[in-house]
């Protein structure tokens, strides 16, 4: 099984997850067919992200048209290294976040981050590989490979709108701990993504990348 999300793949995992899975089979039911297209540029991606963070959908993309408008509407390494900070600052971006980015910009910008080679890496070693930037964490990495990459086995176990989905659908007392979502997971494997992406539908929600 290619591991992108495809129609054809998209179509493989909602046939899947609704005879392993009561729920899912419910919720797919109500919202689906549910379709997410992946981006491959991964360096814009990766700074959208970056730029999003800690704000509401409507002043992130405010902040991110005025950004790619002063960049001449690429996001490109070179053109962030050598753009002033005071610059930046004045398009909406905090100083971490000019710091976020300008790091993020050295470290494709110097090969020590090859996103290029993320198609044949695993989902554990992209992470790993991002999480060396400051900025990006481990739940912005996953975010990356879900909506970025469009990997179809991507489970974000810590992101709290999940767990609230998981609450609800299952008819839980409390927010599930590891072990609990673990566990109700297993049966999604290899589609945790499509199952994540109905999990946010269910609270008509999803992040913000």
């Amino acid at each position: 099984m290619q591991n992108i999300m495809s129609e054809h793949t998209f179509e493989l995992g909602e046939a899947y997850l609704a005879e392993a899975d009561p729920v899912m089979a419910h919720l797919i039911e109500i919202y689906g067919p549910y379709r997410q297209t992946p981006r491959s540029d991964y360096f814009a991606v990766l700074c959208e992200s970056i730029v999003s963070q800690q704000l509401s959908v409507k002043a992130a993309a405010s902040i991110t048209s005025r950004v790619l408008l002063h960049f001449g509407g690429k996001w490109e390494p070179q053109a962030i290294l050598k753009a002033e900070e005071e610059d930046m600052r004045a398009l909406g971006l905090s100083r971490s976040k000019v710091v976020y980015m300008k790091d993020l910009a050295s470290f494709c910008a110097t090969g020590r981050l090859a996103l290029d080679s993320f198609a044949d890496a695993s989902n554990e070693e992209i992470v790993r590989r991002l999480i060396e930037v400051k900025g990006i964490g481990k739940w912005t990495a996953e975010m990356f490979l879900l909506f970025g990459m469009g990997r179809l086995n991507v489970y974000p176990i810590d992101d709290l709108g999940i767990k609230k989905a998981i609450q609800a659908n299952y008819n839980l007392d409390e927010l599930p701990d590891k072990k609990k979502m673990l566990e109700i997971g297993a049966k999604w494997a290899p589609y945790e993504t499509i199952a994540s992406l109905y999990l946010w539908r269910s609270l008509n929600n999803k992040p913000a990348v």
